[in-house]
Formats: structure tokens, sequence, C-alpha cells
């Protein structure tokens, strides 16, 4: 009777599973004759190879907004970006709902000279339709010589027109750290941090012992407001400088090697010192990690407006051809056990920017004048 029931356990998944190739084999054919048709129907010619290129996009842009397929020439042009220096408009996009959204726009770049805000979506590049295009597209259409203008597009919330902004292009010098001694007294420092780049965390430490050589200092604001993110590496080992110990972060995957727990070593850099972390909807994924932690560790006190929620992570995967993709391989959870992905960190004090004015690190900025007051009330 064991060996009977055996038998037919065997068989109903060896047919499961033909069952369920066959169906992925029925799609492939059935793409094949949309192929064929669209060769010989369809009213004008068709750049074959490109046409699959979008269909092999199309796949991965189905699973998330952040996986996405590059051709060999936009493949190598993306190397650019790992250099910490190039070419473009200095803002960081993603893909929501098939549109172009500004992540962030990066300090003291063309883009938020000209008044680029996160949250914008681009609707035209030199007035050429963005929705279709990939995420790569976007980037490569954005990116052009030094010196060279282009126009952007732009919808925003509570705009009921669309704006139009002319950006020069230029080289992006991408610095990550930067600070100051704030407050009536001199009392607080203020660290902005703008990427988590690779020597982030020398650049953070090294403000933060020449100012707790200073006997004023009597507390800290961390600005990670418009941060899209960068290396997780960096930003464990800058939440680390505040914590004495717990989990600061974990990635959960389907690979057992992506599914792992970060925890802080024991040592408070700052011995236990108040702060104050400013976050908008620019702040993003590894932004996202210190903002939340902190908060979860009842660390710091989170100020701002809701963050982005970008809560994943990304491979870049050589291919055959040439060319690579970019696949989400796990997701971020704080040490709440919550996942950041669309939700984002939601600040314990909610400030929204105000005034027409407004701007990061400005007498108008009243956001951080918010965080100050705080301080010395």
């Amino acid at each position: 009777m064991k060996k009977i029931f055996l038998i037919i356990l065997i068989f109903n998944l060896n047919f499961s599973y033909l069952y369920s190739n066959n169906k992925i084999y029925e799609k492939i054919d059935l793409f094949g004759e949309v192929l064929e048709k669209i060769k010989k129907d369809y009213v004008d010619d068709v750049d074959e190879s490109n046409m699959m290129d979008s269909a092999i996009n199309g796949v991965l842009q189905s699973l998330d907004p952040y996986s996405a397929y590059m051709s060999p020439n936009l493949f190598k042009e993306m190397q650019t970006d790992t250099r910490g220096e190039f070419g473009g408009l200095g803002i960081e996009i993603g893909m929501e709902s098939g549109v172009v959204k500004v992540i962030s726009p990066i300090d003291d770049t063309p883009a938020e000279k000209a008044g680029i805000k996160a949250g914008d979506y681009i609707v035209k590049i030199a007035d050429e339709q963005v929705q279709g295009k990939s995420l790569m597209e976007a980037v490569k259409l954005m990116r052009g010589p030094v010196g060279t203008a282009i126009k952007l597009t732009i919808r925003r919330k509570g705009e009921k027109k669309p704006l139009e902004f002319n950006i020069t292009r230029k080289i992006i010098e991408v610095k990550s750290v930067n600070s100051e001694i704030l407050g009536k007294s001199k009392n607080l420092g203020y660290i902005r941090l703008k990427s988590f780049n690779e020597n982030s965390d020398k650049q953070f430490l090294e403000i933060i012992k020449t100012y707790e050589k200073n006997t004023k200092i009597e507390g800290y604001i961390l600005d990670l407001r418009n941060n899209p993110g960068g290396l997780l590496t960096q930003a464990i080992n800058i939440t680390d400088f505040f914590l004495d110990d717990g989990e600061i972060v974990s990635t959960k995957g389907r690979r057992a090697s992506e599914t792992r727990k970060f925890f802080a070593r024991r040592g408070d850099e700052i011995k236990g010192k108040p702060i104050i972390v400013l976050i908008n909807n620019g702040s993003a994924s590894a932004s996202e990690i210190f903002a939340g932690a902190l908060k979860d560790h009842k660390r710091a006190i989170i100020l701002g407006v809701n963050s982005y929620g970008k809560g994943s992570v990304q491979s870049i995967i050589p291919l055959r051809n040439g060319g690579g993709m970019r696949l989400t391989i796990s997701k971020y959870y704080l040490p709440s056990g919550n996942s950041i992905s669309e939700v984002g960190v939601t600040p314990d004090i909610v400030v929204e920017e105000t005034g027409d004015n407004f701007k990061i690190k400005t007498k108008n900025d009243n956001q951080l004048n918010y965080a100050i007051e705080l301080f010395n009330s």
C-alpha cells in the first residue's frame, strides 16, 4: 500500500512539474506568435533588437520598480555611476507605475539648484515622452556632454500644470559628508550626510571625534534629507557609532546567503548624548536603515516627513551578451521586524517644509530651525 501511495505521489509531483513547464512553453510560443504578427502586419518597420530588449525589460520591471535590464551599451555606461564622479544633472531616480520619479536631488548639483524636488515625476526629457521607457533609458537621455543644456518637464504634487526646467549638465562630484557647529550657545553638532559612499564612515567618525573634543557639544542633529542611500556596509558602520548593542538591520532573500542579521558592537561614540535625525521623502534605502534603527532603539528623535520607502537590495548581474540586469535579491527589515518597502520610516515629530523659499540648511529651513529650538527649549 505504501509503495502504491509513493508511486501516486511521485506521479502527481511529476505531472505538476510538467504541467507548470508546459504552461511556460505555451506562453513562450504565444510570445513567438505575437512577434511574427508584428513583423508581418505592423504598420511601420520595427527594430527587432530594440523590441526584444523592451520585452526583457518589461519582464524585470513587472517584478518591482528597481529591477531592470541593461543593454550592452547601457551596462557599460552605468559603470560610471560607481566612480564617484560623472556627467549629468545630479538626481537619483526610480520607477513608479511606469513613470520616472525623482527619489532625491543631490546637494549643490544643477538639478538641486534648478529647483527639482524629491517626489517630482519626470514626464518629458528634451521634449521626448518618458512614459514607456526604462529607467536606464531615462538616465541615458539625461546624460550628455558637460556644459550642454537639457529641458525636463515635471509633474509635481499640488501643481496643476507641468513645470519646465532648463538644466545645464556638469561633472557631478559626490561629497558625502559636511558639518557645522550650530545653536545659540554653539552647543550642537550638525552633520549632513548626503549619501553612503565608500568612505562616508571614516569622514563621519573623524567629525564626531573632533566634536567630542569640544566640551560644549551637548547634542547632535544628523541631517539625512534628500539622501538617496548607498552602500549597506556604510549604513551599518555609521549606525553602529551611536549604539551600544542590539540589531541594526536584517536582510531576507530567497538564498540563504542573502538572509543575514547585522548587530552593533559595544561603544557609543558620543556617549549617549541626544540626537535628532532629519528625514524627508528623499531619504531612501541606507538612510532609512540608519533612521529606522535609531528610532527602534529609541536612540534618536526622528523629525521631518515620511521617508521614501525603498527597502530592497539590488544586485547587478552581468549577462552573456555583454549587458546586465539589476535584480532585487533581498529586502531590509528594521530591528522591530518591520519592512521599509513602500512604507518608509515615520518621523516621531512631523514637520512639513513650509514656504516657497524653503531650502535645506538656509534661514528658511523650518525643519532644521525646529530641531535647534527643541534642543534649546
